[in-house]
């Protein structure tokens, strides 16, 4: 993997045999997540996987930032909290609360494996403390007015991540930021903020009411819930200076060891070529997508098909070839359960073989899924093929079944497909249900036997209707010469 860190790629080797610790930058909880959040989780989550899937067990945490994010990430200014609960009016506790539940709904949509934990910087102010208390002990640390800042200048590694060292930062220092009188170096960041009109605000060992500076917090989570050192630290560019070049600085100084080992960071997402903004007209949330008819597993392929260190263009052309793709991949899944072929053995044990391979050569490769969906894509082309020519036995489309399956495990942009028989007397259906995707209720039962009777009668108009009141309910009816066949839309 390309670690930010030393600007090229290693090999990747754990500090525990078998065990992966990793903290993923999670969201500041003042909004709904936008399609750039979620392409760095949707990175984060194909490492996981990915990972998992080479044999690791994966320790996964990532946070929620509920105070203590300034807009422009400089110490004066709007907290990001404070400005969302003056903007809808209510408690910023509200807020988060509200903002939490929309983003693990988001998650849960977006097919992204469970963390091991899930932590909300408010519920750590305790442990921020006491890290800031090791940093002043420790002499890398000052109080001034019941603030307290970070010397970057005593730390002697600052800017071995992004390359923003102290002789530049001095050189740029004027007009960066708002002057603060308190502070030795102006380039110094905050590690607990004197605010008694603060809206959110705990007292501390330095004054009566005040709150953490956002860099401490991720520090003091990641300490906790995985080790003084882990392995792999993910977000996105914009993290990389100052965010995630401060939790080094400020992690080492209180630890005396190396934070972290393989630092990750997925570019950013352009939309029709430019910057994502609210003013442009051009910011979208999962809901303004599905909104638009496109649904959950359209959106995680696009977000992982191009190479997490590019740039990502996202186009709702683009988002239209995702969803084909994923049409593709889902309707090659189902074709395997109808298989009737004769078999032809050593040629479809080449082409798995092969096909893996290329998968897990590209996968192995920075995380090159771009190449490893072209493998799949060979793939399926190959073996419809043989399909199409009646080449492949049952057995061997239920191990083509599985090694798909397990290359989903990974993509998890299909999900396992069943096939149910409907118990209506006289109708059989094969059904496509996907992950989280209801059954067939009574209702729906109850119309497709009236259909099927005003079929029988001519009743053509009826039948008609029926179909289109189905398809409002997202059940797709295909008639064939074997009978009908009825499709379940994934739900948006």
């Amino acid at each position: 993997m390309h670690n930010t860190l030393t600007r090229k790629k290693e090999i990747f080797k754990p500090l525990e045999k078998g065990i992966v610790t990793m903290y993923n930058c999670g969201l500041t909880v003042y909004d709904y997540a936008h399609i750039g959040n979620l392409r760095a989780f949707t990175v984060a989550d194909i490492l996981r996987r990915y990972l998992e899937y080479k044999g690791f067990t994966v320790k996964q945490v990532m946070n929620f930032t509920d105070v203590g994010h300034m807009f422009e990430d400089v110490d004066i200014g709007k907290d990001r909290m404070e400005a969302a609960a003056k903007r809808e009016k209510k408690n910023p506790w509200a807020i988060a609360d509200f903002y939490i539940k929309a983003f693990l709904e988001d998650s849960r949509k977006m097919n992204f494996e469970e963390p091991m934990e899930r932590p909300k910087a408010t519920d750590h102010i305790q442990e921020m403390i006491e890290l800031i208390l090791k940093l002043i002990k420790n002499g890398y640390a000052y109080v001034v007015n019941g603030s307290v800042y970070f010397n970057v200048a005593k730390f002697k590694d600052y800017g071995k991540l992004s390359g923003n060292t102290v002789e530049k930062l001095r050189a740029g220092a004027s007009g960066r930021v708002e002057f603060n009188p308190d502070k030795i170096n102006q380039f110094d960041f905050a590690l607990w903020i004197n605010d008694p009109k603060h809206i959110m605000n705990w007292k501390s060992p330095w004054c009566e009411k005040g709150y953490p500076g956002w860099h401490i917090e991720c520090s003091a989570m990641a300490i906790k819930y995985l080790a003084e050192t882990i392995d792999i630290h993910t977000g996105g560019v914009d993290n990389l200076f100052p965010h995630h070049e401060n939790e080094i600085a400020q992690s080492e100084a209180a630890t005396g060891k190396k934070f972290v080992n393989y630092w990750l960071h997925n570019e950013h997402l352009l939309v029709e070529g430019e910057r994502m903004g609210k003013s442009l007209g051009n910011f979208y949330t999962l809901s303004d997508l599905t909104a638009k008819n496109y649904d959950f597993n359209s959106v995680r392929y696009l977000l992982l098909s191009t190479h997490y260190r590019q740039q990502l263009n996202f186009t709702f052309k683009s988002l239209e070839a995702a969803r084909n793709a994923v049409a593709r991949l889902t309707a090659f899944t189902h074709r395997l359960m109808n298989v009737k072929g004769i078999g032809r053995g050593d040629k479809i044990r080449s082409l798995m073989s092969n096909v893996q391979g290329r998968f897990e050569e590209a996968m192995d490769d920075d995380l090159n899924v771009s190449a490893a969906l072209a493998a799949l894509f060979d793939f399926v082309r190959e073996v419809n093929k043989l399909m199409d020519d009646k080449m492949l036995s049952n057995e061997e489309a239920e191990e083509v079944y599985t090694l798909i399956m397990k290359f989903d495990k990974v993509l998890g942009v299909i999900g396992r497909l069943k096939k149910v028989v409907t118990r209506t007397p006289g109708l059989t259906f094969d059904v496509i249900l996907a992950k989280d995707e209801r059954g067939i209720s009574e209702e729906v039962k109850k119309l497709i036997q009236r259909r099927e009777e005003a079929r029988k009668a001519k009743n053509w108009k009826t039948a008609d209707e029926i179909r289109e009141k189905l398809k409002d309910m997202g059940i797709i009816i295909e008639d064939t010469t074997e009978g009908p066949k009825l499709r379940i839309k994934r739900q948006s």
